[in-house]
């Protein structure tokens, strides 16, 4: 009987995490880059980021763009931009290249990956900040199986010329127009947004 009850509890742990390995529709979550896929993108960028999505049929297309902010104030609406179709399942991928070598110029790589191939866009941005010359801190939206609804925010990069710097609350992924004076604290920032449409 012992032998039994650990079967069918081992049965349904196996189960279980089959289930959990399908990913649920309409969801969009931060990949888990092998050593491998981080060493690729490590070399060929200076920062990046690789997310995974899953529509339902409804949707139809996926946009991506980058903005701009200067202490707290959006500067730059569409730094970089791409629209593509969707087709259930993808990903979008986001890079930023070294600045060049007066720290002046950023280039940044948008590519998204669907069934139907591979859509991309390379923009750059002259900036009169010497970004090379500041500390830096960038991160994503976290956690599996985020919702795709409405306008979403994936990263940021942010630049700041003071030596202390913190990285954005929890929150900020979730609220980003109740939390947006957090942005203050940057001389400049990136934000990575996106949009599914029906």
């Amino acid at each position: 009987m012992k032998r039994l009850i650990t079967l069918v509890a081992l049965l349904v742990f196996v189960l279980s995490a089959c289930a959990n390995s399908n990913p649920k529709s309409n969801t969009i979550s931060a990949v888990e880059l092998t050593e491998r896929e981080h060493a690729i993108l490590t070399t060929t960028s200076d920062k990046s980021f690789v997310f995974d999505f899953n529509t339902d049929s409804d949707y139809k297309e996926v946009s991506v763009w980058v903005e701009k902010y200067e202490s707290g104030k959006l500067v730059n609406d569409a730094i970089s931009s791409l629209l593509t179709e969707v087709e259930e399942k993808g990903s979008i991928i986001f890079a930023t290249s070294n600045p060049d070598d007066s720290g002046k110029k950023q280039t940044f790589n948008i590519g998204i990956r669907g069934n139907g191939g591979i859509s991309s866009v390379s923009n750059f941005e002259t900036t009169s900040d010497d970004l090379d010359a500041m500390a830096s801190v960038w991160n994503n939206l976290e956690g599996k199986s985020n919702s795709i609804e409405g306008e979403l925010l994936l990263a940021i990069i942010g630049y700041s010329s003071n030596e202390t710097m913190s990285s954005l609350s929890t929150g900020f992924y979730e609220d980003f127009e109740g939390n947006r004076k957090e942005l203050e604290k940057y001389d400049v920032v990136y934000l990575l947004k996106a949009e599914f449409n029906k």
